[in-house]
């Protein structure tokens, strides 16, 4: 597939603007508020996987309305004493994709970090190894797919609750044993990076994001540009109740990535392939182009980068994408059993 999108020299500069509704802010505080309100973590049992190197549990936490949403922690195995903290990592898959099976993701535990892996509620049918948590909110009005439950009122989405469920599973590693909470990233990829950037947008004091090709960023102008799922779910929806539009879009701005950036405050790493068809890359350079301007000032500015790859698709980067992102996380955190890193 060739380039599609804009030009790299206009998407360097693209910083379009987001019909943001007026009480975003305040319809996340409430919804957060709701969720907050309970210790995070239900259980950890330990479970064996057959690795030697690394030691995994079973967690159960509480995400959106207290319901409990199923993730694997990771602890790389005779890295960190008695008392020393590792840094934390909290990773969010793809769309369509569970947690799958605990072996299934080993690169950030190898590198040394504590690491979280976020099922996905209502999801793991796709491809993967499956999920573990279902999603009893998911009788509104919408399609079948997760892009559209609920997709006609924000209060109903799907994404109001995976979002929930993200921010609480920071709360949830940083009660976990052995973790820093002064030093933890979001990380994601696809449908994880949208889930990370809005982490990095609800969650003041995270201290790194880490996104490559992510989902729900530039939503109007996706929707516009291509009918590959997730979004062409939802413009399959719409070619069929073509009343809902309106309804739509105003739910759809309250997930907006862009809208999340703009609040985020930690030090950010983005990564996208410009022949991205499902997620289009003027998506990532709007949230990039715009990340923090409601929060940094001066000196306070978050240091941040981006890497294009010119003829990559959604795969982007791949594996020298991961590399730098672990060079770089290293610099934010600093090594395992350091007291932080450079934040930039």
């Amino acid at each position: 597939m060739p380039a599609f999108d804009l030009p790299l020299t206009e998407l360097e500069r693209h910083r379009p603007d987001i019909e943001e509704p007026a009480d975003f802010d305040a319809f996340w505080r409430d919804t957060l508020k709701g969720a907050g309100e309970t210790e995070p973590v239900v259980s950890v049992r330990p479970v064996e996987t057959g690795l030697r190197l690394t030691r995994t549990w079973d967690v159960t936490f509480r995400g959106f309305g207290g319901d409990p949403v199923r993730a694997w922690f990771s602890r790389p195995a005779g890295v960190g004493g008695p008392g020393e903290l590792l840094p934390g990592v909290v990773e969010f898959a793809g769309y369509g994709r569970g947690r799958g099976l605990p072996h299934e993701r080993l690169t950030w535990v190898n590198a040394g970090y504590a690491h979280l892996l976020m099922d996905n509620r209502g999801q793991g049918d796709q491809y993967g190894c499956g999920g573990d948590t279902p999603d009893p909110h998911a009788a509104a009005p919408g399609g079948p797919g997760p892009a559209v439950r609920g997709l006609l009122a924000a209060e109903d989405y799907h994404y109001r609750r995976l979002i929930t469920d993200a921010v609480r599973a920071v709360a949830a590693v940083r009660a976990l044993p052995g973790v820093d909470p002064a030093r933890t990233a979001a990380v994601g990829n696809s449908q994880g990076g949208g889930l990370a950037l809005a982490v990095a947008g609800l969650v003041p004091d995270l201290t790194a994001v880490l996104v490559t090709a992510p989902l729900l960023c530039g939503i109007r102008h996706a929707l516009d540009l291509t009918d590959a799922g997730p979004y062409g779910e939802i413009a399959a929806y719409l070619a069929v109740h073509r009343d809902a539009e309106d309804a739509a879009r105003r739910t759809l701005s309250y997930v907006e990535g862009v809208s999340f950036a703009r609040r985020a405050q930690a030090p950010a790493h983005f990564g996208v392939g410009l022949r991205d068809t499902v997620c289009p890359p003027s998506g990532a350079y709007a949230a990039f182009n715009r990340y923090a301007e409601l929060t940094g000032a001066g000196s306070a500015v978050p240091r941040k980068e981006i890497h294009a790859y010119p003829f990559n698709g959604h795969e982007g980067g791949e594996a020298v994408q991961v590399r730098r992102q672990l060079d770089w996380l290293r610099e934010v955190l600093g090594e395992v059993g350091d007291a932080g890193g450079d934040s930039g």
